[in-house]
């Protein structure tokens, strides 16, 4: 069978994504193309839906499928978009339907699309996470793992372990490499693995790291993000509406809004198209392969746009 992909991404956050049915081989399509491109965090299904424009679903690059990823929704947000002619829509992950809208382009005429992530939850039931009986967890170090950070868990859906950090442990990672990756293996707290982000203050906002369950460090976690940025309310870093978040593919606005006990967010950022590709999948594992690509011309507008956050992202990554 033959497919048509986009390559796109969101905050460098990068995927192949395709226009399809239901089919109970995307896992193994997902690993073929992660084999061929070590580029790829995963990839973006664009599904029919019953009760929404679109049905997305996202296949992280080990073949494990996540209920939600804020970057690749701003990707199928712009495919849905552009395809049926819309403004605005409403798109059905795993568990819940968002609302995504298109925002003005930024500068460098640069896609910038606005979606819903929800919903929210700190308990840990929700993750899930297993601690000491404990119901929930926020804004508290976990002793066993540090005494100077102060974690909170939180499901947006995606699970989330959200630590404020002092610079020194963006520059140097092995502190969040160590333990992300044992949460993310055999262990006793998180049974179904979960997403890690440091987050440190910065002079406009925060900057966020993020080990990715089922991918690694990674560019951006669109949904890490989102909860990096609730969290930064929570804990007085940031003011409570919109929190520029940089990360190491680049700044998106998170708006965190609390009413009562709830809170809204949204995240708005780029939906960048890098190339088209047309891709042969066969039985035959090793018969499959890219029958031709064709490059687009929008990631040099993208790297004009973060050429302007660089002053912050470079006094982490290296």
């Amino acid at each position: 069978m033959e497919f048509s992909l986009y390559k796109v991404h969101g905050s460098m956050n990068t995927f192949y994504m395709l226009d399809g049915a239901e089919r109970n081989d995307y896992e193994e399509l997902t690993l073929k193309l992660a084999s061929l491109d070590p580029q790829t965090d995963g990839l973006l299904v664009v599904l029919p839906s019953e009760t929404a424009n679109a049905k997305m679903r996202v296949i992280n690059r080990d073949g494990s499928e996540a209920s939600m990823c804020g970057n690749g929704l701003r990707c199928v947000a712009r495919y849905v978009c552009e395809r049926d002619g819309l403004e605005e829509g409403v798109i059905e992950t795993m568990k819940a339907s968002l609302h995504v809208k298109k925002e003005q382009t930024e500068q460098d005429g640069i896609a910038m699309y606005a979606v819903e992530i929800s919903p929210v939850s700190f308990q840990l039931a929700d993750l899930p996470m297993a601690y000491n009986g404990e119901s929930e967890w926020l804004l508290k170090p976990l002793p066993f793992v540090s005494e100077e950070i102060s974690y909170t868990a939180v499901a947006v859906p995606n699970p989330h372990l959200i630590g404020i950090v002092p610079a020194e442990y963006q520059t140097d990672p092995a502190h969040q490499q160590k333990w992300a990756e044992y949460f993310n293996g055999p262990n006793e707290y998180f049974s179904d693995g979960v997403n890690v982000s440091y987050v440190t203050k910065v002079e406009d906002g925060i900057f966020v790291k993020t080990f990715e369950r089922g991918v690694g460090f990674t560019n951006a976690c669109g949904t890490a993000m989102t909860a990096s940025a609730l969290v930064s309310c929570l804990a007085g870093l940031a003011p409570y509406g919109d929190v520029n978040v940089y990360n190491p593919g680049g700044m998106v606005k998170c708006s965190v809004a609390k009413e009562g006990d709830s809170f809204s967010l949204r995240l708005t950022g780029n939906a960048t198209y890098l190339s088209t590709h047309r891709f042969e999948w066969q039985e035959d594992d090793a018969k499959s392969g890219f029958l031709s690509s064709e490059p687009l011309q929008e990631q040099a507008l993208y790297e004009k746009f973060i050429e302007r956050t660089s002053s912050v992202t470079e006094q982490f990554v290296k």
